[in-house]
């Protein structure tokens, strides 16, 4: 079956048809593909170092009515792209030994992997990149006994790679402290999955009524805390154990950690140069081999 035209064929096939400014948006495009032409008309051009007319222009160059249709399709294909199946279990390797329990639990694991991205709203994700994005913001995570590690690696990468990133305590009784600072420009990012913990619940309700927007990364049953959530994310977690697997949650929080880093490049890089010289400043703390 032939496969269908994408945008990136499509800028490829009329690239000798372009302007000089045509070509420096269709080279900023390309750069990052798709994940430049899924921003603003006005972010695009200015990343580009072009007009807003020269995206309309390009965009029906292409083929498209304007640029509303030419980043529907665009959307429409990072969609496809992130649902493909990552493995089914007719593809499982040929003659691996492996036992029949981890051939199960691998199985469904890779399950909740495919089924939580095909349930992920593009638009979700979208949102919450943004929001995490906006350095405005003060960003708060908190994760409960098992999501603890999902709260704590999101806050790892995303203190690298913008300012104003808090982990609050596991003590309950110091959340108060946080609290104060929240406002309406805050965002809490709350790991929320059975058994559903009562004081985060309590935790989202203040914070909702502080005017801080609140991110939900659940299960696929959805916790309480979800009536007071700006943005949720359902992964799926069931596996053939007595525990629940948060692999789906720790992939969004990944790939959620990519688009954050991606648009904010510039300052990111920075910091993760300075960072780095700070290592370098500290290295007589470390142990010597």
């Amino acid at each position: 079956m032939k496969r269908p035209r994408i945008v990136k064929d499509l800028i490829l096939e009329n690239t000798g048809a372009l302007t000089p400014a045509e070509r420096l948006l269709a080279d900023a495009l390309l750069s990052d593909y798709p994940v430049a032409g899924l921003q603003s008309i006005t972010r695009l051009a200015e990343a580009a170092g072009v007009s807003t007319p020269t995206v309309v222009r390009l965009a029906r160059k292409l083929g498209f009515e304007g640029f509303s249709e030419f980043q529907d399709t665009l959307r429409e294909e990072a969609s496809a792209q992130f649902k493909q199946p990552m493995l089914k279990r007719e593809r499982w390797p040929e003659n691996r030994g492996d036992s029949p329990a981890f051939r199960d639990f691998a199985e469904a694991a890779f399950n909740n992997l495919n089924r939580t991205i095909e349930r992920l709203d593009p638009a979700t994700f979208d949102d919450i990149a943004a929001l995490l994005s906006d350095t405005a913001r003060p960003v708060y995570l908190i994760g409960g006994r098992i999501t603890r590690s999902n709260a704590d690696y999101l806050f790892n990468h995303l203190q690298i790679v913008r300012p104003n990133v808090t982990l609050l305590s596991q003590s309950s009784n110091v959340w108060p402290q946080y609290l104060l600072d929240m406002d309406e420009r805050s965002v809490l990012v709350v790991f929320d999955i059975r058994r559903y913990e009562r004081d985060m619940a309590t935790l989202a309700a203040l914070t909702k009524e502080r005017g801080a927007r609140i991110v939900l990364f659940t299960d696929q049953w959805g916790s309480p805390i979800g009536k007071h959530a700006d943005h949720v994310v359902n992964a799926m977690v069931e596996v053939p154990s007595s525990w629940d697997s948060t692999l789906a949650i720790n992939l969004i929080a990944e790939a959620l950690i990519a688009e954050v880093q991606t648009r904010r490049w510039d300052e990111a890089r920075e910091r993760i140069e300075q960072l780095e010289d700070l290592f370098q400043s500290t290295r007589t703390f470390r142990r010597l081999p």
